[in-house]
């Protein structure tokens, strides 16, 4: 039997144990249901043993998985807070905030002013950028290597973070200039839905989702009914993980792609072009950070510079930094 397990695991197991039910499991994890089932089979092979009973309405613990529970507690707990006194140690000995991003904000220089109201305020400190690829949704912010980051909601495992969303834009699909559908000046999304998406890599989780609007697709499921088609899986033609890799897909005629509307110059070089998309959500850009983190003085200083940048003209901030603001 095997123990080296990841903590992510025994988060897994953890909410599974706790809701009885893989569905709500998954809700509350903000991951598919399938990937959460996935995961719990991997632990149970690596451990061995059988953690839950599968019933037609629910599951149940074994003896094994009553017996691991209030350890599988234990390790998270204290990882949280090993985790969060080694940040702590991190910050006090260098003065560094690390400000984690996959995507560059850009948006009339919303980065350089939070940095300069941050930096008057906090003199000492050093901010420092993080770039990161696409498979990690959270920016840093999951394995503790960033203090705050610039992210796209939804977030995995959202109840961790708390967040200021500093720009909600609408998402517009980008295309090869060359395609049939780039001829439109707006195209309705039930025109794409069989169209091959580009797709963020599978661990970006429900982001991932997001920019392949599940949402969207089941809706135009209902709407069409059994027969209307809608409701198949999104065709993928490719995956991607970067700005460059997804104009290259584009380029080469891969797939179509959702993009946000103040990302669309990093993509629309040539032969791209970009056009609006109805029936769609918009998009939410966000500074986020670790809800254990509220107490440590600069990351409260590096949101409430933000949130004087997001107020004086920008797109409005919704804020969740309250725990019992809505969320």
């Amino acid at each position: 039997m095997t123990t080296d397990v990841h903590v992510r695991d025994l988060r897994y197991f953890a909410a599974v144990a706790e809701e009885l039910h893989f569905t709500r499991a998954a809700e509350r994890l903000y991951v598919s249901q399938p990937a959460l089932s996935k995961q719990i089979r991997a632990l149970e092979r690596q451990l061995g043993a059988e953690l839950f009973r599968r019933e037609p309405r629910g599951v149940t613990l074994t003896e094994a998985g009553t017996a691991l529970l209030p350890y599988a507690r234990r390790v998270l707990a204290e990882w949280t807070e090993g985790a969060a006194a080694v940040r702590a140690a991190q910050a006090a000995g260098r003065g560094t905030l690390v400000v984690g991003m996959s995507t560059s904000p850009g948006r009339g220089g919303l980065l350089p002013a939070i940095r300069s109201r941050f930096t008057s305020a906090h003199p000492e400190a050093l901010p420092r950028l993080r770039q990161l690829s696409w498979q990690d949704p959270t920016a840093g912010l999951a394995d503790g290597t960033a203090d705050v980051a610039f992210v796209w909601l939804p977030l995995p495992d959202a109840e961790r973070y708390a967040w200021v969303t500093v720009a909600e834009e609408p998402r517009l699909v980008a295309l090869p200039e060359t395609h049939p559908l780039a001829t439109r000046t707006e195209i309705d999304f039930a025109d794409l839905a069989d169209e091959p998406f580009l797709a963020l890599p599978p661990e970006a989780g429900v982001l991932r989702d997001f920019w392949l609007a599940l949402d969207e697709r089941r809706a135009l499921e209902e709407r069409r009914g059994p027969s209307g088609g809608a409701g198949r899986p999104p065709r993928i033609g490719a995956e991607i993980a970067g700005t460059e890799e997804t104009y290259e897909a584009l380029v080469a005629g891969l797939g179509v792609c959702l993009v946000a509307t103040g990302n669309a110059p990093l993509i629309t070089l040539g032969g791209v072009v970009t056009r609006p998309v109805r029936g769609l959500r918009p998009s939410r850009y966000a500074l986020a950070w670790r809800r254990e983190d509220e107490g440590r003085p600069l990351v409260r200083g590096y949101v409430e510079a933000c949130r004087q940048v997001v107020g004086r003209g920008m797109t409005p901030a919704v804020d969740n930094g309250d725990p019992e603001s809505e969320t």
